[in-house]
């Protein structure tokens, strides 16, 4: 009994998965380029105690909330994007990235006089030496604000999930989650959002929020050590933002879900090596919402989303799951029990 019970559900996250491409997605937030600088280090610097980066060579691909969109689509969903560039290369850059993707570039829209955000890694026999940041974190002008919420209200019947990405550059302002909130009450979908120290407030009545554990314990004012601790903010953030879910990523360590019907489950870490985290969250959201999307309850979107996240920070660098991986993941981890 114990077995069939086992196999149905492999075959129901299976289906989930396959049924990612039927579902629509739309990401709005702070989209952002980013930039690897590949290289070797043989010897130090006569000009100071630093290494010197021979580079092999550099890859560039979106980033922020359009990393979002590189999972969903890897998933083999359709996404839209909304966010904000500056007349700028970077900002060509990004559309031309978009457009080699097959993206929609109708809800990109340029800000005079603001830079594209731009993250420069430098790696060196797989490690990170050095990031460089280029960027704006000022909030973006209220016209933007107005256009962004007219290109969500115009958009809102299309798709099922729409993903807020913040990372705090200054397009998930109060005005536009407010503007989010404002089109709940006439649309069904679901509202979720990575949300960024600082601007927990704002994220009030979503239906899920992705904190990783030093987020929560930061808007919660205390450091999570303990499950005592975790259990203790997991349940201050579902109870003071009125949220549906709370999903804390915790590393090394998995993942928990807190449901708003008081339910808590400690989903364990997939990953099997863990080389870089960049990008993880983005990886997590994007394939929680499609399993949430594809008929999964919120427990079985959160194991989906801990196969996913363990695979990406198996990898050097910021990446996107594979369908092909995933499924995988789900066969193994079914053999494994």
């Amino acid at each position: 009994m114990g077995k069939d019970i086992h196999e149905q559900k492999m075959k129901s996250l299976w289906e989930a998965v396959g049924g990612f491409s039927q579902t629509r997605t739309l990401v709005v937030g702070d989209v952002m380029l980013d930039e690897y600088l590949w290289g070797k280090v043989s010897r130090i610097s006569p000009e100071a105690p630093v290494p010197v980066v021979d580079i092999q060579y550099e890859t560039k691909m979106l980033g922020g909330a359009a990393n979002v969109i590189n999972n969903v689509i890897s998933l083999g969903a359709r996404p839209l994007l909304c966010g904000v560039i500056g007349d700028d290369r970077t900002g060509k850059e990004v559309i031309a990235r978009m457009e080699e993707q097959g993206i929609s570039t109708e809800g990109i829209l340029v800000e005079t006089g603001r830079p594209t955000s731009k993250k420069t890694r430098v790696v060196a026999h797989s490690q990170q030496v050095v990031r460089i940041d280029r960027e704006e974190k000022n909030e973006i002008r209220q016209s933007t604000v107005s256009e962004i919420l007219a290109f969500l209200n115009r958009k809102a019947e299309q798709v099922d999930v729409i993903i807020v990405s913040d990372y705090g550059k200054g397009v998930v302002t109060p005005d536009v989650v407010a503007g989010l909130r404002e089109l709940r009450k006439s649309w069904k979908g679901i509202v979720a959002v990575d949300p960024k120290i600082g601007n927990f407030p704002l994220y009030r009545e979503v239906d899920v929020i992705t904190p990783n554990h030093h987020e929560a314990g930061a808007y919660c004012g205390f450091e999570i050590t303990d499950q005592e601790g975790l259990l203790r903010a997991g349940r201050q953030i579902r109870e003071s933002l009125h949220c549906r879910a709370v999903l804390i990523t915790r590393g090394e360590q998995g993942m928990t879900l807190f449901e708003h019907n008081g339910a808590v489950w400690h989903i364990g870490t997939a990953a099997k090596k863990v080389y870089d985290v960049t990008g993880a969250g983005d990886t997590v959201i994007a394939t929680f919402c499609l399993g949430l999307a594809s008929g999964l309850g919120m427990r079985d979107a959160a194991v989906i989303a801990n196969l996913a996240a363990g695979i990406v920070v198996g990898e050097v660098g910021t990446t996107a799951v594979q369908m092909e991986d995933l499924k995988k993941a789900i066969s193994e981890m079914q053999k494994a029990r």
